[in-house]
């Protein structure tokens, strides 16, 4: 009687799993989300805290990055190079999207973004120049620990941000800057920072303050 009962018992789960295409599912927990799964209990879609996993590794095409903000990682990630002319060629730095120099107003705290979901980057102070195009040190030894506290100038080196992770920074001084990343420097993430007021990110510089102590008739050196 028992061995019948068992069998019975069998005959009627397989009936089931039948009747259901072979089809088991399985709470996800804490999320709220049933899983499908396939007949050797393994996931059929890859489930993150109840989303399906992006097969992106930049973040730069989903999020729009917010006000007074800079997205960083390296241009074969996404965000690219640029010959951004007058400067030249420009890469792994955005205001926007793509690679292209960056400009802010002095007294700007801004806030950097590391884009990648895998990756390390820095943002560090690599000299000053006084104008384009830019000419980026081909060797460089930039700070990985934080320096500056918090403030941009000579010697500043944000510390690294972990992917997904942000960094304030204020940049309190004057000037057109080459920045870089101490880990990928290399491997062209490199750019230009004007802090200027009526500066704009992209391919210009934007305009020049009038000197006050100059005379008008002797114009700045190359435009500046």
């Amino acid at each position: 009687m028992f061995k019948k009962l068992v069998s019975l018992s069998t005959v009627l789960v397989t009936c089931a799993l039948v009747a259901c295409g072979g089809g088991v599912t399985s709470q996800n927990a804490g999320s709220g989300v049933a899983v499908p799964l396939n007949a050797s209990g393994n996931s059929l879609i890859p489930v993150t805290a109840g989303h399906a996993m992006s097969t992106s590794d930049d973040l730069e095409l989903t999020a729009t990055l917010p006000r007074d903000s800079v997205g960083e990682e390296l241009p074969s990630e996404g965000v690219g190079t640029a010959d951004d002319k007058p400067w030249g060629k420009v890469g792994g730095f955005t205001q926007t999207q793509h690679a292209q120099t960056l400009a802010f107003p002095p007294g700007t705290v801004i806030t950097i973004h590391n884009l990648s979901k895998t990756t390390e980057h820095t943002f560090n102070f690599v000299k000053a120049v006084g104008g384009p195009p830019a000419h980026f040190p081909a060797s460089v030894n930039l700070s990985i620990p934080a320096r500056g506290h918090g403030v941009f100038g000579p010697g500043y080196a944000s510390g690294p941000i972990a992917p997904g992770g942000t960094v304030k920074v204020k940049l309190s001084k004057a000037g057109t800057y080459l920045i870089g990343c101490a880990f990928h420097y290399a491997e062209g993430m490199q750019d230009v920072i004007v802090i200027k007021d009526g500066a704009k990110p992209g391919a210009t510089p934007g305009p020049s303050p009038t000197p006050s102590s100059q005379p008008t008739s002797t114009p700045p050196t190359g435009g500046w």
